[in-house]
């Protein structure tokens, strides 16, 4: 499991300009089953993503695609969980 968090960049007045592609990205990450859940990181600072069913080199790729990512609007941050642990709910995300 990975959590990604997208970070604003200096160029983060740009984002108006690529939201929909950025949210026909989010997506696909949703229709290919990799993203479980999304949304903004508070106070304004970007967002953040939690995924699963992916190798960190297809992540890699996958966040590489994203235009926010390739317009620089955010800089990408992946972080790499082994889950030990889960509610009963959440067990499918341990490996």
């Amino acid at each position: 499991m990975f959590i990604i968090f997208l970070k604003f960049s200096d160029n983060k007045s740009q984002a108006s300009q690529y939201m929909q592609e950025h949210k026909n990205w989010l997506q696909k990450g949703f229709d290919d089953q990799v993203f479980l859940v999304s949304g903004s990181l508070q106070p304004n600072q970007g967002g953040g993503i939690i995924t699963h069913n992916t190798s960190l080199a297809e992540l890699e790729s996958r966040v590489s695609e994203d235009p926010f990512v390739t317009h620089n609007i955010v800089t990408a941050q992946i972080i790499e969980i082994t889950a030990a642990k889960a509610d009963q709910r959440l067990e499918f995300l341990i490996e």
